[in-house]
C-alpha cells in the first residue's frame, strides 16, 4: 500500500485535468480521476494507472463519495455555466472530508466587479475555498491558454488564415501556456504543500507574442504561410455558432466576447511572462510553435489535400451565412446576474494591487 497521499483530480478528462493526472501517475502518486463519463479519455487515464470515478461533479453526494480516502485535490471547474455551484459543492465536500491541501484553478481576470459573470463566480470561488483555516490552498491563476488559438487551426491549415478578434497584429499581448505546462505547476503545488501553500502562481509561455507572431508559428508548424486577420467580434460569434467547440455552451460563448475585449486591452500581457513553470513545475515552458507542432501531429485531417481545402471553404461559407447569436437574449435566458457598474480587470484598483509580482519570491500575492 502506497504511503503517498491519494490525490483527487476533478475534471480529469479536461484540458489541464488529464495532463495533471498523467504527470502525477508518472511520479508514482495514487490518483482518483473524477470524470463525467467513460470514454477514450478515461480509458487513457485508467491504462496509466488512475482510479476512475465517473459521476456528476455538481452533485454533492457524488463529490463526497469521490473524496473518501483522499488527502489532496485539484479543484478545476468545467468551462460551463454553474461554475460557482461546482466550487461550492467541492468546498463543502472538502470541508467534510478534511482535505489537507487543495490546488485550485483560478483565472487571471478574477475580480469582484468584472463584466463577465463567469469571472465574478471565479472570484467568489477563490474566497470560498480559502475559508477553512485548517486546509491549505494554492491558486493557479491562468490567463489565455495556448489551446484557445487551436480552435482556428483548421482554417490556418487549409486556408492560410489565423482569424481572431485580437486587435493590432503587432501588439505583444499574450505569453500562451500549454496545457501540460499549466498541469506541471498544479502538480508541483500538489506534491509540496509546505512550500506552496498560500501562494498564487501564474503559468505562462516563455515569451510575449503578437497575433502576427502566433500566425507565423502556426505557419512553421503547418509547413505553409499563415496570415493573421483581425476580425470583428460579430464574425467570431458567427464562427462559434456555425462551428461550436465541443466544450463551449451558449453561455460560455457569451463570456468569450468579454475575454477578447480584455485581450485587446492588454490584460493578459500584464506581468508576463513569468518563471512559474520552471520554478514550480520544474520544466522549461513550451514555446508556441512546439505546442502547435504537437497538435498537428495528433491531427491527420490537417494535412494538405483538395478534399480538406474544399471542406474548409464550405465551412467558411457556412460561417458567412450564419446569423450571430443574440448575447443579450442568452444572458437573459440564463438569468445572468447583471451589475450596474462593471469594471474590466485593469480598471479595478484591487485587481491591480493583487496582480503585482512579489519581487522577493517571484510569485503573485493572494487574490482574495
Amino acid at each position: 500500500m502506497s504511503s503517498r497521499p491519494k490525490i483527487l483530480i476533478t475534471s480529469a478528462a479536461g484540458k489541464t485535468g488529464l495532463p495533471t493526472t498523467l504527470q502525477l501517475l508518472e511520479r508514482g502518486y495514487p490518483v482518483r480521476a473524477f470524470v463525467r463519463r467513460l470514454d477514450h479519455r478515461s480509458e487513457v487515464l485508467e491504462r496509466a494507472g488512475a482510479e476512475i470515478f465517473a459521476g456528476n461533479q455538481y452533485a454533492l453526494r457524488d463529490m463526497q463519495v469521490a473524496m473518501q480516502g483522499v488527502q489532496r485535490a485539484y479543484q478545476c471547474a468545467p468551462t460551463a455555466p454553474n461554475g460557482l455551484h461546482f466550487n461550492a459543492v467541492f468546498t463543502a465536500a472538502a470541508h467534510q472530508a478534511g482535505l489537507e491541501h487543495v490546488v485550485t484553478l483560478s483565472q487571471w481576470l478574477s475580480s469582484r466587479d468584472h463584466p463577465s459573470l463567469f469571472t465574478r463566480e471565479v472570484y467568489l470561488s477563490d474566497i470560498l475555498i480559502r475559508m477553512r483555516p485548517d486546509m491549505t490552498v494554492t491558486t493557479v491563476n491562468v490567463g489565455w491558454f495556448a489551446d484557445n488559438y487551436l480552435m482556428v487551426l483548421d482554417m490556418a491549415a487549409h486556408l492560410g488564415l489565423f482569424a481572431m478578434p485580437l486587435g493590432n497584429g503587432d501588439a505583444k499581448t499574450n505569453a500562451p501556456p500549454s496545457n501540460a505546462d499549466i498541469a506541471s505547476v498544479v502538480v508541483g503545488a500538489l506534491l509540496d504543500p509546505a512550500t506552496h501553500a498560500g501562494n498564487t502562481y501564474r503559468p505562462t509561455g516563455p515569451q510575449l507574442l503578437s497575433p502576427n507572431e502566433i500566425a507565423t508559428a502556426m505557419g512553421k508548424a503547418l509547413g505553409r504561410r499563415v496570415r493573421y486577420r483581425n476580425i470583428s467580434d460579430r464574425m467570431m460569434l458567427k464562427a462559434l455558432k456555425a462551428h461550436p467547440p465541443s466544450n463551449y455552451s451558449d453561455a460560455a460563448v457569451s463570456q468569450l466576447k468579454v475575454y477578447v475585449d480584455e485581450y485587446r486591452r492588454g490584460t493578459f500581457a500584464v506581468h508576463a511572462p513569468t518563471t512559474d513553470v520552471h520554478d514550480v513545475g520544474g520544466r522549461q515552458p513550451q514555446d508556441f510553435e512546439t505546442i502547435v507542432r504537437e497538435a498537428v501531429a495528433r491531427r491527420p485531417d490537417l494535412r494538405p489535400g483538395l478534399a480538406h481545402t474544399l471542406q474548409a471553404m464550405a465551412g467558411f461559407l457556412k460561417l458567412l451565412a450564419t446569423t450571430p447569436p443574440n448575447l443579450s437574449a442568452i444572458e437573459a435566458g440564463k438569468d445572468f446576474v447583471q451589475l450596474d457598474n462593471p469594471a474590466f480587470s485593469q480598471d479595478d484598483a484591487d485587481w491591480r494591487a493583487t496582480h503585482q509580482p512579489n519581487p522577493e519570491t517571484n510569485f503573485l500575492g493572494k487574490v482574495a
